[in-house]
């Protein structure tokens, strides 16, 4: 291993990604065969932050920039993994993890026995319209279908076989990435038991959360360890930012159709949806929602942005820039969920809005639920100016959380296992949105629009009008395929004629068994 290390005495300043830092202490840099790690102190807290950019990252870049310049045209054959090892002097998994990059970017495709190549333009078609929701604040109601969908999980009302559950939105558990994180937990549990056992930190564990500044760093925010404030999982995250910024009967923005865990947060604080318009591309209708800005007392909005749930968008980042300014410009709070955001396919992921916060007025949400696991119920809050705020009403609310579930996820994510795992996933995920998409293309109505996520593994279904999605999903159920009919992602019960769907549930044989049932029961409701 060749060590090459450099110290500087005066503050410098260095970039990574799109995140700019100052740097006042000693640097080294080490450069591995899998990595150069850059490592720095901030002075002020004393706080060890380790940033790395691994060199298959570096060989990805290099490559798309290649694409870009046209070295490299639209179907031509890239170097073979063999030529680009050599050249490079990198392994074989280092160009082959470089490879995985471009093609979750949809730079580059694979082809059995041929290698790789640069990618044709994707046609997308036959995607879900611009919503139309009603234009007016209204209480949120569907708690009954939301509870339904809850207790599903087993199939207990009849004696039909589970074949898919596609109603939750639950990842991938059986991965061996994860073997490390669970490995850790039983350590924690028989060494440090205790620990389970007492009160914690009301902040949550300051292990997690310098951990949770590394990740947000990521996404383009700069937040030390001091400004996370550590949750029961994300939902309990939406329901604090809710209380902290509104008081019953204000009026919340948010996307349409939108999460229904969301939803029910605004309905249990007692406050009005108003539902924005919203496109299956590119998100919230900015138009829409300054006219809403003008015409109702708009408290805040609530978004989820990158990835989408359920359309599973990416909102671009001018337009992310753009939505930030125009809350600004109103004086209202945004409340941004983050959740699947370090699922997004592309590399390096997208920025939050929260790292164009000037003034604190996002309260950036996450959890681990949807990236590890919703077992752990370990979520977390940016709540730039409304920490007190937040702090109080999370005391409130549920006092700390377990504190063994925050400390093996601290290990998981400094030994660079969450890493590991998230880049595993990705590639996982993306496979399976096409495999989906593909399923829904062949057996459902030829009219059907269906999403196209940018990360995830969760798709919006815009079926004709004369379907209906709650009738297909109590059919469905006793055949022992589980779905969630759109009125549940709508504050008043619209897109009854809309599905969401969990693309990676059971098998790739059992979804499509299952997709293809679902596509007779509907062609049977035409009859």
């Amino acid at each position: 291993m060749h060590h090459t290390q450099i110290r500087l005495k005066t503050a410098i300043q260095f970039s990574h990604g799109n995140v700019c830092m100052v740097v006042i202490s000693p640097i080294c840099m080490v450069k591995s065969s899998c990595q150069l790690r850059y490592s720095y102190l901030y002075a002020d807290n004393f706080i060890r932050i380790n940033i790395a950019m691994t060199l298959y990252e570096t060989l990805a870049n290099e490559l798309k920039a290649q694409i870009e310049r046209g070295v490299f045209e639209v179907g031509n054959k890239l170097p073979s993994v063999r030529q680009l090892s050599t050249e490079h002097k990198v392994s074989i998994a280092t160009v082959q993890e470089a490879y995985r990059v471009l093609e979750a970017q949809q730079l580059v495709e694979a082809k059995p026995k041929s290698g790789y190549f640069v990618a044709r333009s994707i046609l997308i078609d036959n995607t879900p319209s611009m919503t139309k929701p009603p234009q007016r604040p209204m209480d949120v109601s569907q708690w009954e279908g939301v509870l339904d969908t809850l207790l599903n999980t087993f199939n207990k009302d009849h004696d039909a076989k589970t074949l898919c559950q596609f109603q939750h939105a639950m990842p991938n558990m059986t991965a061996k990435t994860l073997k490390p994180l669970i490995k850790r937990l039983h350590e924690l549990t028989k060494h440090r038991a205790l620990d389970g056992m007492i009160y914690g930190d009301v902040k949550g564990d300051e292990t997690l959360r310098k951990q949770l500044s590394r990740l947000a760093a990521a996404s383009g925010c700069v937040l030390q360890s001091d400004e996370f404030i550590v949750t029961s999982g994300c939902q309990e995250a939406l329901s604090v930012c809710l209380r902290a910024v509104a008081s019953a009967g204000d009026v919340i923005a948010v996307e349409s159709p939108g999460f229904y865990g969301a939803m029910q947060a605004i309905k249990g604080a007692e406050l009005k949806a108003l539902e924005i318009p919203t496109d299956s591309e590119t998100g919230l209708s900015l138009k829409a929602l300054k006219l809403a800005l003008d015409q109702w007392p708009i408290k805040a909005i609530l978004v989820a942005p990158t990835v989408n749930n359920p359309q599973g968008f990416v909102m671009p980042e001018a337009k992310k820039k753009a939505l930030y300014e125009l809350a600004r410009e109103y004086d209202v709070a945004i409340i941004e969920d983050d959740i699947y955001g370090d699922i997004a396919y592309a590399y390096p992921r997208p920025k939050t809005i929260k790292s164009f916060d000037k003034d604190g007025r996002v309260l950036l949400c996450s959890s681990f639920s949807k990236t590890l696991a919703p077992g752990f119920r370990v979520g977390w809050i940016a709540p730039g100016s409304y920490r007190n705020k937040v702090l109080h009403v999370k005391y409130v609310s549920s006092s700390m959380c377990p504190t063994l579930p925050q400390l093996a996820i601290a290990s998981f994510i400094e030994q660079g296992g969450y890493d590991k795992h998230i880049r595993a996933m990705r590639h996982h995920y993306l496979s399976a949105r096409d495999a989906l998409r593909s399923d829904i293309k062949r057996y459902f109505p030829a009219d059907t629009c269906i999403s196209y996520p940018q990360g995830g593994y969760v798709l919006w279904v815009e079926l004709n009008s004369r379907y209906d999605s709650v009738k297909l999903a109590d059919e469905a159920k006793q055949k022992g395929i589980y779905v969630a009919p759109g009125q549940l992602f709508s504050a008043t019960g619209k897109y009854r004629h809309c599905l969401r769907f969990n693309f990676i549930d059971s098998t790739q044989a059992a979804r499509t068994e299952a997709i293809q049932r679902l596509g007779e029961m509907l062609v049977a409701q035409e009859a």
